[in-house]
C-alpha cells in the first residue's frame, strides 16, 4: 500500500505581492518589485496591495500613514501597472485580510513563527518589547496570500521563508478542516539579475529607506542632477571596470553598479562589460546616470501628476478594492463554511 498525496489546488492561476507604505520608493523598489510587477500583469491575473496593515507593526505615523499609501499606489501606476490588467489596492480596504489571519492564526504554530529570522533581525534584543503583531506578521502576509487563493509570489531572498510558512499554513488548514485542495500552496517566482540593489556607500548592505544617508540610494523621485552626484559620490576602488564578469568577484560595490546598469538598460552584466570593460569610473557613472535619468524621469513626472490629482487616484484604489473584495469574499464564505462558524 502506497501513500498517496493529496489532491492539488485545481483554481486559476494568480500573483500576488505587497509593499508597505514606507514613503519615498527608491530604486532598489523600482527594481526589485514594480519592474516584476509590471511584467508579470502580462503573464497571470494579477493582485497589488500596499500593505498598511504591516506598516502599523512597526509604530507608523497615523498622520502620514495615508499619504504614504496614495505615494506608493501612484508609484505602482507610474512604473506601468495597468489597473485595466491588474487589481491595486491598499490592503486595509478589504476586511477579508485581517478576518483571514485571525483563522490562521489558529493554524500556524508558535514553533514556525519563533524560527522566522526577520523577526529577529527586526525585533533585536529588545524581542519582548515588540509588538505582537511584528511577531506575527507573516501569518497576516499568508492571509493576504491566500485570501485570493494566489498561486505565486514573486519574492527576494529575504522573503523565501515567509512564503515557505503561507505554505505550510495552507497544508495544515488543509488538513486539519478536511478540505484538500482547498487553499493553493503558493509557489516563488524568484526574481532575477538586478532584482537585490545594494547600497550606494557599502556593496554589502540592500539599498533601504532606512538608512540614514540619502547618498546610499537613489530615490525615485531624485531629479537629474541629484541622480548624476549620487552615483559619482558611489562607492567603488582605484581599479577600472573588469571585462568579464569573474572579474566582479570581491568587488561589491562595483558589481552593484554594473548590476543596476543592466536592470534599467534590460541588458545582461556581460553587455555592460563589453561595452566598459577596462574603462575607468569617470566614464562609467555618467552613463549609468544618464540611463537612470532616462527610466526614472517619467515615473517621476506621472507619479507627480497622480499625487497632484487625488480624487482621480482615490477612485483607482476603491475601484481595486471593490474588485479585490469580489475575489476574497466569496473565498472568505468557503472558509467560514469549512471552519464551522455560524452563518
Amino acid at each position: 500500500m502506497t501513500d498517496t498525496p493529496p489532491p492539488a489546488y485545481t483554481g486559476p492561476q494568480r500573483v500576488f505581492s505587497g509593499m508597505q507604505p514606507t514613503g519615498g520608493l527608491h530604486l532598489g523598489n523600482y527594481l526589485g518589485a514594480l519592474v516584476k510587477f509590471v511584467r508579470l500583469q502580462d503573464q497571470y491575473p494579477s493582485i497589488y496591495c500596499v500593505v498598511d496593515l504591516h506598516a502599523i507593526t512597526a509604530d507608523a505615523d497615523p498622520k502620514s500613514l495615508a499619504a504614504n499609501s496614495r505615494e506608493v499606489a501612484a508609484a505602482f501606476f507610474a512604473a506601468g501597472v495597468d489597473p485595466k490588467k491588474s487589481i491595486v489596492f491598499i490592503q486595509s480596504a478589504v476586511r477579508a485580510h485581517t478576518e483571514l489571519a485571525w483563522i490562521f492564526n489558529c493554524v500556524a504554530r508558535m514553533g514556525w513563527l519563533e524560527r522566522m529570522t526577520q523577526f529577529k533581525d527586526k525585533a533585536g534584543k529588545h524581542a519582548e518589547r515588540s509588538s505582537v503583531g511584528l511577531f506575527d506578521y507573516p501569518v497576516l502576509q499568508a492571509a493576504d496570500i491566500l485570501a485570493y487563493k494566489a498561486t505565486h509570489v514573486p519574492v527576494g531572498e529575504d522573503q523565501k521563508q515567509h512564503l515557505e510558512l503561507s505554505r505550510d499554513i495552507a497544508q495544515k488548514f488543509n488538513n486539519d478542516f478536511d478540505a484538500p485542495g482547498f487553499f493553493p500552496l503558493p509557489e516563488p517566482l524568484i526574481q532575477g539579475p538586478g532584482a537585490r540593489i545594494m547600497s550606494l556607500r557599502d556593496g554589502t548592505k540592500k539599498m533601504s529607506k532606512s538608512d540614514p544617508s540619502d547618498m546610499t540610494r537613489i530615490n525615485l523621485t531624485d531629479d537629474a542632477d541629484t541622480i548624476l552626484s549620487k552615483f559619482k559620490k558611489a562607492t567603488t576602488d582605484p581599479l577600472p571596470l573588469p571585462e568579464s564578469i569573474e572579474g566582479l568577484e570581491g568587488r561589491a560595490e562595483v558589481a552593484n553598479l554594473v548590476g543596476i546598469y543592466a536592470a534599467l538598460a534590460e541588458i545582461s552584466q556581460e553587455a555592460v562589460l563589453a561595452e566598459f570593460g577596462g574603462k575607468g569610473f569617470g566614464v562609467f557613472k555618467p552613463a549609468l546616470a544618464d540611463v537612470a535619468v532616462a527610466k526614472l524621469a517619467p515615473i517621476a513626472a506621472e507619479q507627480r501628476r497622480l499625487m497632484g490629482d487625488l480624487a482621480t487616484l482615490d477612485a483607482m484604489l476603491r475601484d481595486g478594492a471593490e474588485r479585490a473584495n469580489a475575489i476574497a469574499e466569496p473565498v472568505m464564505e468557503e472558509v467560514r463554511r469549512v471552519v464551522g462558524f455560524w452563518r
